[in-house]
């Protein structure tokens, strides 16, 4: 298979992926809280739901956009370019962001559709005080500091299993419930359901999570040094254009990251550009 990896097509599959992401994320959530009136059956539903589809949309979108789906992501890819690996351009990465918070919204907007709700009513659910705000910076982290670490020991093709596996973790252990995701924050004040956000309380989460953006890249910067120009941000591979690509694998064994080998003429290798992606 070959990705014709246009700026276009990147996008669309930024957009795409992360309204899947919503969809599955609210569908999840609205359905756990018609069939459970118990909250924390209705948590554990939601948790596993997300889980498997997020790494599902990893596996599926990486080879072609990085499957990043996260604005912070993104910023880390970018970063990466601008201190000397590969990555994603200044005005490829404000692409991915708008797609990345267009798609958000729209998927919201799907999930209370197909749940018989009126789309764009906003959510009522107030997430305010400090210890939310530092569960959103320790979850953010979290999930930088994993696309990072696996990708600098040379293991990217565990990060799809890995991203979801966290993320599933972060919502129990987090105060916040782990949003970890500023395109996927907007997205849920746009469904006023358990797995919402209020608009109020938008501002406080976003700032938190870029903050935890930095606090991941810093932590991965400190215990596997800097990286050099082998793309430690996810999805710096799908930056290139019309690069093959390898065959999706099983969730397990795909992901974002960085693999040190370059293909001739020092574009990414079939393989890196495969498996950079995110969550």
């Amino acid at each position: 298979m070959t990705a014709h990896a246009s700026l276009s097509r990147r996008a669309a599959a930024e957009l795409i992926g992360t309204a899947g992401l919503l969809v599955v994320v609210i569908g999840s959530g609205l359905q756990a809280a018609e069939l459970s009136r118990d909250t924390g059956v209705a948590l554990i539903a939601n948790s596993l739901a997300s889980a498997i589809g997020l790494g599902l949309i990893i596996t599926l979108f990486g080879p072609l956009s990085g499957a990043h789906l996260n604005p912070v992501v993104t910023l880390t890819s970018w970063w990466a370019r601008r201190t000397g690996g590969e990555g994603l351009g200044g005005r490829e990465a404000f692409v991915y962001a708008v797609a990345q918070t267009a798609g958000a919204i729209g998927g919201a907007l799907l999930a209370e559709a197909m749940f018989g709700r009126t789309p764009g009513a906003f959510s009522t659910q107030v997430r305010d005080g400090g210890h939310l705000l530092i569960g959103e910076v320790v979850a953010t982290a979290g999930l930088v500091l994993v696309i990072q670490g696996l990708g600098r020991i040379g293991r990217p093709r565990l990060v799809p299993a890995a991203v979801a596996a966290y993320i599933a973790a972060a919502i129990w252990f987090t105060s916040s419930g782990s949003f970890a995701n500023p395109a996927g924050t907007v997205g849920r004040s746009f469904s006023d359901s358990f797995t919402g956000i209020a608009p109020e309380s938008l501002p406080g989460f976003v700032a938190a999570q870029l903050a935890g953006g930095i606090l991941g890249l810093a932590l991965a910067a400190l215990l596997y040094g800097r990286g050099t120009g082998s793309g430690t941000g996810a999805g710096a591979g799908a930056s290139r254009t019309a690069e093959p690509v390898a065959p999706a694998v099983p969730v397990e064994t795909a992901v974002p990251g960085s693999l040190s080998e370059t293909a001739p003429g020092g574009g990414a290798s079939p393989e890196k550009t495969a498996y950079e992606s995110v969550g």
